[in-house]
């Protein structure tokens, strides 16, 4: 499951960020703000219509990110939460 898809205000956490096609410096731009493997994440909000941006909670801090950069977000599921 990646960041683009999660279900709202479920503990996740970050698995690993790969970068995409149309940005090769995604990945890295993404773990500087905070998602690092093992990091906890979960979706605040969607923006309505259309769910682009989402509102993301990243350890202590919150993101607005769009669709495409969140589908950089590889996520596992938080059994500690």
């Amino acid at each position: 499951m990646n960041l683009d898809n999660a279900p709202l205000i479920t503990p996740l956490r970050v698995k690993r960020v790969h970068s995409d096609a149309l940005n090769e410096e995604r990945a890295r731009q993404l773990e500087e703000i905070g998602f690092l493997p093992g990091e906890h994440v979960s979706v605040m909000t969607r923006a309505f219509p259309g769910g682009d941006p989402l509102v993301v909670r990243v350890g202590l801090s919150t993101f607005a990110l769009r669709r495409a950069e969140a589908r950089c977000v590889e996520l596992q599921s938080d059994a500690h939460a």
